[in-house]
Formats: structure tokens, C-alpha cells, sequence
């Protein structure tokens, strides 16, 4: 069966490709096999992230608009916040970008994060990798915004856009550490509002520390995410940083960032919320939990 699939899947066939994701966010049978069959490809992915409300679903649809003018193949993964019930992503990304649902060149997937902290899918580094086999010029992965923990997309994305809002002063403050660490490109959204240049300058003070600990200058891009015209300029920088020549070192870091999420996964396999909470409900009638003494048994 994962045979027939993966070479649907290199073949460019969307069917196989949505039925090879949810072969793998369900863990199927053989899932491993297409997994560790997977051909090798240098596609490149793009991470944009930042605080909910900044308009990162605007701003992706604009950048999918300006791929494929340029005749690029595009594939989406909108990473949801996930129902704390269910598990099911609470918000619906590709109605906000249901002009590209149907487009021959563009795949637009939505993912929950499922519980996790990260801002990122579990699944979301072997669903990229599955998208790369399926020949598309370029991924973008649109995350959680969920502050300093989403640094995950910086171990999975070649570039990496932080995005936020005039307004934003205090959150940017506050999220600084993380977000330095990982920003390739600043977008500073919903430019049209009231003191958005004097924003971008105190976004561009507040990194020129960070310069010393970088290989260039953090670009600081000002957007009208539903003005296309506006984001150009992003799209202009974003395939400037993708055509410099990273480091081996950093590339052999982003591998070790994948194969580490990647057997944290394996390994937290057997921990299951469900039946913790069986347990603890139990051990809690007994009035005989403590919360330490119970995680030491694992």
C-alpha cells in the first residue's frame, strides 16, 4: 500500500498527498515505511509566527498571491490552537484564504497543535517532509502564536517571520528573548495604523544588540497585510534570505533541532493525558497524591 502511495505522492497527486497526512497524523499501519522512504529534497519552508491577532493568515494569503505569479507550486500548513476537549483546531485558516483552496498550485492544510506547547503540529516536521516529496517549490508553515515557546518553527523553517502589531510595544517586550533568537525577518503588520514608524524604529533599536550574535542585520518590514501592493517588500526579503548560502553548521543544526523533536516524540509515545488523569483521579481519593512522587515513576 505505502508503495502506491508514495509514488502518487511524488507524482504530485493531492489525493494521495491529503490521504498520506492523515495516514500519518493517525499513525496507521506502514506509516514508517512511507516515512523512511521518503526521497530527499531541498524544498525550502518559511515559519511565519507572532501574537494571535497580528494577521499572519492575511499575510500568507498575500505571499501565495505573489508565488504563484511567479509560477511557484505552494503548499500551507495553518497550525491551529487546538479544542482542550477534543483536540480538534478551533479555527478555520483556509476560510480566510478560500481563494487558493482550488488553485492547481497551492495545498492548504489545517493542523491542531493537539496540546502541544511549541505552537507546532506533533506530525508537523514528517507532514513537511511529505510535502517536499510532493514537488512543490516552497512550504510555509503558519504557527500558533504562543511567545517564547514557539522557537520549535526555528528548528523546521529556513526562514523564520516574526510578525506583530504597532501596538505591540509591551508583548514584544515581554517575548523579546525568544523572539530575537529566532527572527530572520520582522514584519511589523497593520502598518497603516497610528505610530507604526515610529514602531519600526523602536522594533529596530530594540535589536540592534541582537546584530553582534547574528550573520546580518534583522530586516524590520512595515505591511498592510490587506493591501498585496504593501507586501512586495516582505516577499522581496524573504527570497533574498533564502537565496543566501547558509553554514553547514547551521543546516546540520536544524537537522539535530528535527531528529531531537522527533525522538522526544517517541519516546513521550507510552504518556498518555487520558490515562494520567485516570490515575491521578485515583491516587487522589486515596488522599494520597503528590504531584513529584507520581512523575518519578516515569
Amino acid at each position: 500500500m505505502w508503495q502506491d502511495l508514495l509514488k502518487q505522492l511524488r507524482s504530485g497527486d493531492k489525493k494521495a498527498l491529503a490521504r498520506s497526512i492523515s495516514l500519518v497524523e493517525n499513525e496507521r499501519p506502514d506509516y514508517q515505511l512511507l516515512l523512511q522512504n521518503l526521497p530527499s529534497f531541498n524544498t525550502k519552508t518559511i515559519g511565519i509566527t507572532g501574537p494571535p491577532g497580528s494577521g499572519k493568515s492575511t499575510l500568507t494569503n498575500a505571499l501565495i498571491g505573489y508565488m504563484t505569479e511567479n509560477k511557484k507550486k505552494v503548499a500551507v500548513l495553518c497550525v491551529d490552537p487546538s479544542s482542550p476537549f477534543n483536540h480538534g483546531a478551533v479555527l478555520g485558516d483556509r476560510i480566510r484564504m478560500n481563494e487558493w483552496y482550488t488553485h492547481p498550485d497551492v495545498f492548504i492544510r489545517s493542523l491542531a497543535t493537539r496540546g502541544s506547547l511549541g505552537g507546532l503540529h506533533p506530525k508537523t516536521i514528517e507532514i513537511t517532509d511529505m510535502l517536499k516529496a510532493s514537488g512543490f517549490d516552497y512550504i510555509i508553515i503558519e504557527t500558533v502564536g504562543v511567545g517564547q515557546s514557539e522557537v520549535e518553527i526555528a528548528g523546521l523553517a529556513d526562514v523564520t517571520i516574526v510578525v506583530v502589531v504597532p501596538e505591540a510595544g509591551d508583548e514584544v517586550q515581554t517575548m523579546k528573548a525568544g523572539l530575537m533568537e529566532i527572527a530572520d525577518i520582522f514584519v511589523v503588520n497593520k502598518g497603516d495604523r497610528p505610530d507604526a514608524d515610529l514602531f519600526v524604529k523602536y522594533l529596530q533599536m530594540m535589536l540592534a544588540p541582537a546584530f553582534h550574535s547574528h550573520y546580518h542585520e534583522i530586516p524590520v518590514v512595515k505591511t498592510i497585510a490587506t493591501q498585496k501592493e504593501t507586501v512586495k517588500g516582505l516577499y522581496e526579503n524573504i527570497m533574498h534570505e533564502l537565496q543566501k548560502t547558509h553554514s553547514s553548521e547551521k543546516k546540520f543544526h536544524l537537522l539535530a533541532e528535527k531528529a531531537y523533536m522527533l525522538i522526544r516524540q517517541k519516546r513521550m509515545k507510552d504518556v498518555n493525558r487520558d490515562q494520567l488523569k485516570k490515575e491521578i483521579e485515583q491516587l487522589s481519593l486515596q488522599n494520597n497524591f503528590n504531584l513529584y512522587r507520581f512523575v518519578s515513576q516515569f
